[in-house]
Order: structure tokens, then sequence, then C-alpha cells
């Protein structure tokens, strides 16, 4: 996919929205060489995808090792609006609280106490974290109007010919 493409699909209001959410679901390899795909909290800077988690984190290991990642952020309801992303990850190993990490998790809903409470917890229990960035390099939307996943697609192609006939 080339840059011009993939920004223009991330620069979608729908894309704009979904990279707006809370979580996504993030594939890798881990260390064993099985997949594993996590949710995890995540905010967009217009152009990455920053991660916060704990320095020890058994995915740091294999994000090191493979550093491509698949991304997913999607809705609850029907039809669900989907975007997925693929990309390569670089590790930030930060000292102190990542202003993302903080950012990312302020729109949970929580009293103005629970978040005094929630930070301060924060503060006393990390002395730093690292940051995942991850630079996309392939981009597909579905909305399930306008775009769908690709087999459909090829399906309603194939129904389309047959009709033809």
């Amino acid at each position: 996919m080339g840059p011009n493409e993939l920004t223009e699909i991330l620069n979608r209001p729908l894309s704009q929205e979904m990279l707006a959410r809370d979580l996504l679901r993030m594939a890798y390899v881990a260390k064993d060489g099985t997949p594993r795909n996590i949710p995890i909290a995540f905010t967009w800077n217009g152009s990455q995808i920053v991660l916060c988690t704990t320095r020890n984190a058994p995915k740091l290991h294999s994000l090191r090792h493979n550093p491509q990642v698949a991304l997913t952020i999607d809705t609850e309801v029907h039809p669900p609006k989907i975007l997925l992303i693929r990309g390569t990850v670089e590790l930030d190993d930060v000292d102190g609280i990542p202003e993302e990490y903080l950012q990312m998790n302020g729109s949970y809903q929580m009293t103005a106490e629970q978040r005094v409470e929630w930070e301060a917890e924060v503060r006393s229990l990390y002395d730093g974290m690292v940051r995942i960035i991850v630079t996309p390099t392939w981009a597909k939307l579905i909305d399930f109007d306008t775009t769908l996943p690709t087999p459909v697609e090829e399906l309603i192609a194939q129904r389309a010919e047959r009709q033809r006939a």
C-alpha cells in the first residue's frame, strides 16, 4: 500500500472517529512463536498509534524480536465499523509516566475523585513505562456500507457475473 492511499484511508472521517476510541486489539507473534491478540488502550498522534505498557511486559521481548503488528479498532454495534491497521513497532523506554498513558485513560468514565485516585496509584506504581509506537504501513476501513471485507466484495462480484450470464 502506498503512502498516499494509506493517508487517504486514515484521514477519512470514520477512520478518525475510530482512532479516537479507547481500546484496540493488537496481534503479534509471541516469544514461543504462537500468535497473541491483546486488548490495549491507545492514542493516535496524527501519524502513529501510541500504546504504553509496563517495563516487564512479556510482549516487549516479542516485539523486539518481531516488530510487525496487526491492529483492530471496531465498534460493538451492527453493522460493525472496523479499522484494520498493520504496522511496525518502535519501543521507547520512558522514565515516569508517559503523557500518552494519562491521555488514553482520560475517556474512561471516572469521577473527578476517581481520576485523582487512579493517577496517584499509577504514579506510585510505575517508575517508568515503555511506549509502543506503531507506524502504520497498511490500513483498511470496513463500514459495511461503502466498504466490505475483501472476500465479501469478491462474492458480490461473482454473484453479479452469474446474474449477467
